[in-house]
C-alpha cells in the first residue's frame, strides 16, 4: 500500500508546485550611432551602402518603417532609451555638453541642460539586474562627464568602452580614432591599427560565450558611424571602386539649401560606406555567436539608432544622405529623427513582418521589461510586445520632439509634434510653424500651413501643452 501512496503524494506535490518557470530571454540591444533611416538596404533599396546581415535580421524579425529617435541628437535619445522617459523629463535636451560656437550671434538664450543622467533615475539595466539579469555595456555611453555617472554606476555589471565622450578621440600620440590606440579609459588598447568596431564586437562575443547559465542584457552601443569618418580597411577599396561607377556628380543635384545650412542629397562616401559594412559584418558575427552558443532561440535582438544620419551641416561635406527624407541629424524634419528599428526574437508572430506603426525610443524600456516578465513602470513609452505578437496597434495620440538649442547642423531652436499623418514643426526665433502631411509627403517638401491654419493652431496648442507636461524648457529672447 505504501508503495502506491508515496508516488501519488509525489505527483500531487509536483503538480501543486506548478510547472517549471519559463527561462527568461536574453537581450542583445544594438545601438548604432548616427545610423540613418536610409543607410540600410532593407529600408532604402537604392542605398549606396550594403547591409546584408541587417537584411537577414529584418527577414527573421519585425522591421519598423516609421520608428523615431526621441531626439535629433544623441545624448537625449540615449537617456530616453535608458529610462523610458522623454528627454524633457531628465533635462537632457542637447548632446552633452552641447553646442556653443558663435554663441554671441544667437538670437535666443537657450535653456541649461543636465550634463549627466542622474543616479536617481532608474535605468533599464537596473531593472533587469533586479530581475536576475547579468548586464553588460559595450561602447559609447555619453551620459555623464564625471566617472560616477558612467555605466558601471547605472546598473551595468561590466562596462567596456563607455565614458564621457561621444566619439572616438583624435589626439596626437595618444589616440587615433577608430584605430588603436583609442585613448579610452574603459577600453584597453589592442594591437596598433585594430579597428574599434571589430574590437567592441569581439568583447561582446566573449561575454555571450560566458553567459549560458544566466539571462543577460548585452547593450552594444557602437561608436560607428559617428565622425571622425575613418574607413574600415577591408571594405574601403571595394566602395572606392563602386563610387567610380556612379552617375557623374556633375549631372546630379548634390546639395540643397536647409535654412542657413546644406543637406547632402546623394550617398557616395566610400569611407562612410566601409564603416557601415564593418558594422554590418560585426552584427553578422553577433548573430553567429548566438547560434553557435545555442542562445539564438532564447534571445531578442533589437537594432536601432540614436538619431538620423548626418546629412546637414553649415557647409557642404556631410558624410551621408537620408534618401527621400528631409535634412538629417540635428533637425526635427524626418531625416533627423526617423531611424532604423529591427526587432527579432522568440515572440515574433511572423518572420519578415513590416510594421508602419509610429514608435519611439522610449518604447524600448517597457517593451524589454515586459518581455522579461518584469513589472513595468508608467513612463512615456509604450509596450510593443502586443504589436510584436501581431495582436493590436498602439494606443497613442501623438509624439513630440523638443530641441530648444542651436546645433552644428544649422538647426535653430524648435519643437515638433506628429499626430496621425500630420506633423507640425515650430521654430522659436521667428515663431513660425510649418505643417506637413507625412502620408502624402514624407519628404516634407510642401508646407501646408497656409491651407490648414486651424490644424496649425490645434497642433501648436497640443505641442505646447505636452511640452509643459513633460517639463520642456523653451528658449527666450536675449535682452538688448
Amino acid at each position: 500500500m505504501e508503495r502506491l501512496i508515496l508516488p501519488a503524494l509525489l505527483a500531487v506535490l509536483l503538480l501543486s508546485c506548478g510547472e517549471k518557470p519559463a527561462k527568461k530571454p536574453n537581450f542583445v540591444f544594438i545601438l548604432v550611432d548616427d545610423l540613418g533611416w536610409a543607410d540600410i538596404q532593407t529600408n532604402y533599396p537604392d542605398t549606396f551602402y550594403e547591409t546584408p546581415n541587417l537584411d537577414r535580421l529584418a527577414g527573421s524579425g519585425m522591421r519598423f518603417t516609421q520608428a523615431y529617435a526621441a531626439h535629433p541628437v544623441c545624448s537625449p535619445t540615449r537617456a530616453a532609451l535608458m529610462t523610458g522617459k522623454h528627454p524633457n523629463r531628465v533635462n537632457i535636451t542637447d548632446w552633452i555638453p552641447g553646442f556653443s560656437r558663435d554663441r554671441e550671434q544667437w538670437e535666443l538664450e537657450t535653456p541649461a541642460i543636465s550634463h549627466q543622467l542622474e543616479l536617481e533615475e532608474t535605468t533599464l539595466a537596473e531593472k533587469l539586474r533586479e530581475g536576475g539579469y547579468q548586464t553588460y555595456f559595450i561602447g559609447k555611453w555619453h551620459l555623464g562627464e564625471e566617472e560616477r555617472f558612467w555605466p558601471e554606476n547605472q546598473g551595468f555589471d561590466i562596462n567596456i568602452g563607455g565614458w564621457s565622450v561621444g566619439a572616438p578621440q583624435l589626439k596626437k600620440g595618444e589616440a587615433n580614432g577608430y584605430y588603436a590606440p583609442y585613448g579610452n579609459p574603459r577600453l584597453e588598447d589592442g594591437p596598433e591599427g585594430e579597428y574599434l568596431t571589430d574590437r567592441l564586437t569581439a568583447e561582446s562575443i566573449a561575454l555571450i560565450q560566458e553567459s549560458k547559465d544566466k539571462p543577460f542584457l548585452l547593450y552594444l552601443s557602437f561608436y560607428s558611424v559617428h565622425t571622425p569618418i575613418q574607413p574600415a580597411p577591408r571594405h574601403h577599396e571595394y566602395f572606392m571602386e563602386k563610387r567610380e561607377k556612379l552617375q557623374p556628380a556633375a549631372t546630379q543635384v548634390t546639395y540643397r539649401q536647409e535654412g542657413t545650412g546644406h543637406t547632402k542629397l546623394i550617398q557616395d562616401n566610400a569611407a562612410y560606406a566601409s564603416m557601415i559594412a564593418a558594422m554590418d559584418d560585426n552584427i553578422g558575427k553577433i548573430m553567429e555567436a548566438l547560434e553557435e552558443s545555442g542562445l539564438d532561440e532564447d534571445t531578442w535582438i533589437i537594432l536601432t539608432s540614436d538619431n538620423g544620419g548626418l546629412s546637414t551641416l553649415f557647409t557642404e561635406g556631410a558624410p551621408t544622405a537620408n534618401g527621400p527624407l528631409r535634412a538629417g541629424k540635428g533637425w526635427c524634419y524626418e531625416g533627423g529623427i526617423r531611424v532604423p528599428l529591427i526587432i527579432k526574437g522568440p515572440g515574433i508572430k511572423s518572420a519578415g513582418t513590416v510594421s508602419h506603426t509610429p514608435v519611439v525610443s522610449m518604447d524600448m524600456y517597457p517593451t524589454l521589461l515586459s518581455l522579461a516578465g518584469i513589472p513595468e513602470e508608467a513612463r512615456d513609452g509604450k509596450n510593443l510586445q502586443p504589436l510584436l505578437e501581431g495582436k493590436n496597434q498602439l494606443d497613442r495620440e501623438s509624439l513630440i520632439w523638443h530641441y530648444p538649442h542651436y546645433h552644428g547642423s544649422a538647426w535653430k531652436p524648435g519643437s515638433a509634434i506628429r499626430e496621425g499623418k500630420w506633423k507640425l514643426i515650430h521654430f522659436y526665433e521667428n515663431q513660425v510653424s510649418e505643417l506637413y502631411d507625412l502620408e502624402n509627403d514624407p519628404g516634407e517638401k510642401k508646407d501646408l500651413g497656409a491651407e490648414f491654419p486651424e490644424k496649425v493652431t490645434e497642433l501648436r496648442q497640443k505641442l505646447m501643452i505636452q511640452l509643459k507636461a513633460t517639463g520642456g524648457k523653451v528658449p527666450v529672447r536675449k535682452a538688448n
